[in-house]
């Protein structure tokens, strides 16, 4: 399961906002309704109008990276769950032209925040930009060149950025996917690895990764839906299909075009129980 070390970074949909929706909350609804053309034609429309946010950018790399995602069946939550079968997983096949596109807008991203922080070093777009974009180069190193120790380093850096996010702007939320998602999947690992991965920098503490999580799948904005993902991988992991199924559900409801999460559901629904309030 080294793989698993870098969880999967990227921005989900539908937030729980308080202010009015924006063009990049609706181009995240339409990725993860697997809209991808219309994603990417809504992100670019973002950007044209705000040449000066990190985020376009980087949701427009991560349309680019979850239609990769959906086309090779990388997110399918039994992956996450089954060891071995994440281990002998088939190697991926990318596809250059989503590639390159991913690489553009990455290094957009990253020119912008940079420039953002030259003169604001606490601007929390930029922040948050740069911990996005380490964890969209994460997932892709992992899975899907399976590069993992080269995954790591981005890991790390990119629950850097966030740490510097939370500790000037402790409300945005979905800084703390960051170091949950690092926490909760490292923790995973055998326990002379964990040691290892601690000594090495990495935070592999289990209940610190859920309590992380929680905060996003609360409170999040673009990252809310993929936490209460996470936490569906993790209350399955323990036992808990109950759970899994409520927030799968709830993921289900809100995108019904996606059918990662009606196939993942159908699968775990029949030995699990109806009564439970959905939520994190």
């Amino acid at each position: 399961m080294a793989g698993r070390v870098v969880g999967l970074l990227l921005a989900a949909a539908v937030p729980a906002l308080a202010q009015t929706p924006t063009l990049v909350d609706r181009g995240y609804r339409e990725m993860y309704n697997l809209q991808f053309a219309k994603a990417h034609e809504t992100f670019r429309q973002w950007q044209a109008e705000h040449p000066d946010d990190p985020i376009g950018p980087a949701s427009d790399a991560a349309a680019y990276l979850f239609s990769e995602f959906d086309r090779l069946h990388v997110l399918e939550v039994e992956l996450f769950v089954d060891d071995a079968k994440f281990e002998s997983r088939s190697e991926a096949r990318p596809d250059q032209a989503a590639r390159q596109g991913f690489e553009l807008g990455l290094a957009r991203s990253n020119e912008v925040a940079k420039r953002t922080l030259a003169h604001d070093p606490d601007n929390a777009d930029a922040l948050f930009a740069m911990a996005l974009v380490d964890g969209l180069r994460a997932d892709y190193l992992s899975l899907i060149e399976r590069r993992d120790l080269a995954a790591l380093s981005y890991v790390k850096s990119g629950r850097g950025w966030a740490e510097k996010l939370l500790t000037k702007h402790p409300d945005y939320c979905d800084g703390y996917l960051a170091v949950g998602v690092e926490n909760y999947l490292l923790s995973l690992k055998p326990a002379p690895l964990r040691w290892l991965l601690r000594m090495s920098g990495a935070q592999t503490d289990k209940q610190t990764g859920i309590d992380k999580l929680r905060i996003t799948a609360e409170k999040g904005r673009y990252l809310l839906p993929y936490a209460r993902l996470l936490l569906a991988v993790a209350a399955v992991r323990d036992g808990d299909r109950g759970r899994g199924v409520q927030l799968l559900q709830w993921l289900a409801q809100q995108f019904p075009q996606n059918q990662l999460y009606s196939r993942e559901l159908a699968k775990i629904e029949p030995a699990s129980s109806p009564n439970r309030p959905v939520g994190p």
